[in-house]
């Protein structure tokens, strides 16, 4: 058992799982003192000792069985329960059946386990090594019974008890040594299911990369993160967010007096024959008024997906927001914001605008903009567009991005793609970009922190 859990904390650190010696120490600890009795008593002691970060539990989950399997009933020897007349007769029977019979049925009967070599060569006949997921587990422990010859050793079991009973054994006593037969064999199945369980997990530990750390995340583009990944960074919104609200929170502190109020100072001081002993101050909005303007399409669901959550968790630190997606045509989504938290809200828009083929067109979508939502639109308003200007050759519609420049304090725009990418193929990102204030290549979710924290810095 102990080499089991050495090899089990290896299996865990090397899937990225952080454990210290004091962790280990302290798994063993919890074993000794409760044994390993009660299974499921005994998973839940190796977790609370070795698991201390709630990411981490998925991998527990999966290695937890491959390292610690059904415990391998002991096989018994079933010729000492034998009669000596029975024992004789058992030898005249295999005596009878030698050349059908082979060496695997008399040690089964004799309570042998199988040995070793014999699981390692099955294993590597049938490609073991090549196995690394746990739901291979049954498929291979088919195989390998197959390979050692299991429906053949069946078959020998079968001709064995018409023997004994041709030969005039006791039925019940025949029904026994069936019974123990039976038991032997299905510890042999369990046997042959550690072993290939154990090496799944060894295969596992072999290839497994360990998992990147959230610094190496932060600077990976958002469009090639896994769905593991992408989960890391949606687990560290919150965190994100908090550190944003805090530096806005800061400049609003420092700049909250805003600019010299002359009309009020005077006013104020009138008493005081004109001397501005009593110094008015502009009060100063220094929470932006957002327009968000989203390409949903299938190249960009990853960076809009964070930008959303990220805006939406620094609801409060935004004066009125009010987003949009589109795809061929334009949808308002601030109310799936309204009802819904950030994360559960993005899912249901994401679902709901399922991507086509070839179908993104922005200015058709600034087109329904223009008709049914300019007043999310004023001088107070920042206008933010996230997606990489790619309109599948569809007329881009720039005399309405000139009337939007026009309406809103300013434009800002967002897009994965680098510069030498703009203007290639039906990119239209140089004849949108006369009429946009700033643009931010977002590639990673640094990128977009970073654009987030510029956008709330200006009111």
């Amino acid at each position: 058992m102990e080499q089991r859990l050495i090899d089990f904390i290896t299996g865990l650190r090397a899937a990225g799982v952080r454990i210290s010696l004091a962790e280990s120490a302290d798994a063993w600890r919890a074993i000794e003192l409760l044994g390993v009795k009660d299974r499921e008593q005994f998973r839940r002691s190796l977790a609370a000792t070795l698991v201390k970060d709630p990411a981490d539990i998925p991998i527990f989950e999966r290695l937890f069985p491959l390292y610690f399997g059904g415990e391998v009933p002991p096989t018994v020897d079933l010729t000492q329960d034998l009669s000596p007349d029975q024992q004789e007769m058992l030898r005249r029977a295999l005596e009878n059946l030698r050349d059908r019979l082979s060496d695997m049925l008399e040690r089964l009967l004799r309570g042998e386990p199988l040995r070793p070599e014999e699981l390692r060569q099955a294993g590597e006949n049938v490609g073991l090594e090549n196995a690394n997921h746990p739901y291979q587990q049954k498929w291979f422990t088919r195989r390998m019974l197959s390979e050692m010859g299991f429906e053949r050793l069946l078959q020998e079991i079968e001709a064995l008890l018409n023997e004994l009973a041709r030969q005039g054994m006791d039925p019940i006593e025949a029904q026994l040594l069936a019974q123990g037969i039976s038991e032997n064999l299905d510890a042999w199945r369990e046997q042959i299911a550690n072993y290939v369980g154990g090496q799944i997990a060894r295969n596992q530990v072999d290839q497994v990369q360990p998992r990147p750390s959230m610094e190496d995340l932060m600077e990976r583009p958002l469009r090639s993160l896994s769905e593991a990944e992408a989960e890391i960074l949606r687990e560290q919104m919150r965190r994100l967010a908090a550190h944003l609200r805090s530096r806005a929170a800061l400049r609003r502190k420092r700049g909250k007096k805003g600019t010299l109020d002359a009309k009020g100072t005077l006013r104020a001081n009138l008493r005081y024959a004109g001397v501005p002993l009593d110094v008015r101050w502009k009060k100063r909005n220094l929470k932006p008024r957002l327009c968000l303007i989203c390409d949903v399409s299938t190249s960009m669901r990853p960076v809009v997906e964070f930008m959303l959550r990220l805006i939406y968790e620094l609801q409060d630190q935004v004066a009125q927001a009010r987003s949009f997606a589109f795809i061929a045509d334009m949808h308002e989504i601030s109310d799936d914001f309204a009802e819904h938290r950030p994360d559960v809200a993005v899912r249901t828009v994401l679902t709901r605008l399922q991507p086509g083929y070839y179908n993104t067109s922005l200015g058709h979508s600034l087109d329904t903009f223009s008709k049914h939502y300019l007043s999310a639109v004023d001088q107070r308003t920042t206008l933010i567009f996230v997606g990489d200007a790619r309109n599948n050759y569809n007329n881009p519609r720039l005399d309405l991005m000139e009337m939007l420049q026009r309406r809103a304090r300013r434009i800002l725009w967002l897009t994965p793609e680098p510069e030498p990418m703009w203007g290639t193929g039906d990119s239209d990102m140089w004849e949108y970009l006369p009429y946009i204030d700033r643009v931010e290549h977002v590639e990673n979710l640094n990128d977009l922190v970073r654009a987030v924290d510029h956008i709330l810095s200006t009111p």
